[in-house]
């Protein structure tokens, strides 16, 4: 009886985990450009993760990939998908940053050279492991199997032919300090990370700081696009998500700054009333809180005046 117990058991913890599927919905959105449009909610065991914009352009070659999602089983799914739209082969993956749900599905693509900013690289070796058992606890058993496996490949700024595509390279640091963007000149489609969030709130943990964010905007605006991929958020053909951007890195450096110059403490801060133009963008709140905690000491440290520095 004990022994039918346990095998019950084990059968149906397996065909729960069966049902753990990211049912990927790949989405053309240029000549030979596909999207992988991901919630613009937190990670949640609901979600599995997958709360990111992953794409792949498939070329004369093979088949580009721009990140390859939060976890093993995403980036099977993943490469499944690809293999529903075109028999031919994955020949190269773009990370654009080193952040768990744009990079931990990795292993499913062990066998193809994997390209990020060096700058990436080592944030992925020295953090990597640590933000994927973040992701253990957040989502469980989708991560299952999952474990951080580096680029294999350095890339710099400039353009890389692939396939009859002229690809651009833009090496940014405004989100994490090493930061890529992707721009496809011959379709327009500018992949650009997470330098770009649209209708979902910005993520700061990484952050050299709002004004070096604020100048990558202008690198990237600046660039031929003619339809924008955020790392987060719906595909725009205009030049909304940028203007949503400035104008929320603005509020929140005022928020910082004022902040700063008043004394406020943190739990002032995170009190603070989010204006109404930003009541549609998920989770404001949530991450204002994150933004205060990552940011505010350097406001703070700014303001400090030394006592023995006549003024």
């Amino acid at each position: 009886m004990r022994l039918l117990l346990v095998l019950l058991c084990l059968s149906a913890g397996d065909s729960a985990f069966a049902d753990f599927d990211y049912q990927l919905q790949p989405r053309q959105i240029a000549d030979n450009t596909y999207l992988l449009e991901g919630s613009t909610e937190n990670f949640a065991r609901s979600n599995g993760g997958n709360i990111v914009n992953t794409g792949f352009i498939v070329t004369d070659s093979g088949v580009v990939v721009i990140d390859t999602g939060p976890s093993r089983r995403y980036g099977e799914a993943l490469r499944k998908v690809i293999a529903t739209v075109t028999d031919k082969p994955v020949i190269q993956v773009f990370l654009t940053h080193h952040h768990p749900d744009h990079v931990l599905g990795n292993q499913a693509f062990a066998d193809v050279p994997i390209a990020a900013l060096a700058g990436t690289t080592a944030l992925m070796r020295r953090h990597g492991d640590t933000l994927a058992e973040n992701m253990y606890r957040m989502v469980g058993d989708w991560m299952r199997g999952t474990e951080t496996l580096l680029p294999t490949q350095a890339v710099q700024a400039g353009t890389l032919q692939i396939g009859g595509h002229a690809l651009r390279l833009l090496a940014l640091s405004g989100h994490t300090g090493a930061d890529l963007a992707i721009l496809d000149e011959q379709t327009g489609v500018l992949f650009a990370g997470d330098i770009v969030f649209y209708q979902r709130a910005l993520t700061t943990p990484n952050s050299p700081g709002l004004q070096v964010w604020l100048a990558d905007l202008d690198t990237l605006q600046a660039v031929p696009w003619r339809l924008l991929v955020p790392g987060h958020g719906p595909v725009a053909s205009d030049a909304q998500p940028f203007e949503q951007m400035r104008d929320y890195l603005g509020w929140l450096d005022g928020v910082l700054r004022d902040g700063a110059a008043q004394g406020a403490d943190m739990a002032e801060l995170i009190r603070s009333p989010i204006p109404e133009r930003f009541a549609g963008i998920s989770l404001t709140r949530y991450e204002l809180i994150r933004s205060v905690s990552h940011l505010y000491p350097a406001y703070e440290r700014a303001q400090m005046v030394r006592a023995d520095v006549s003024p």
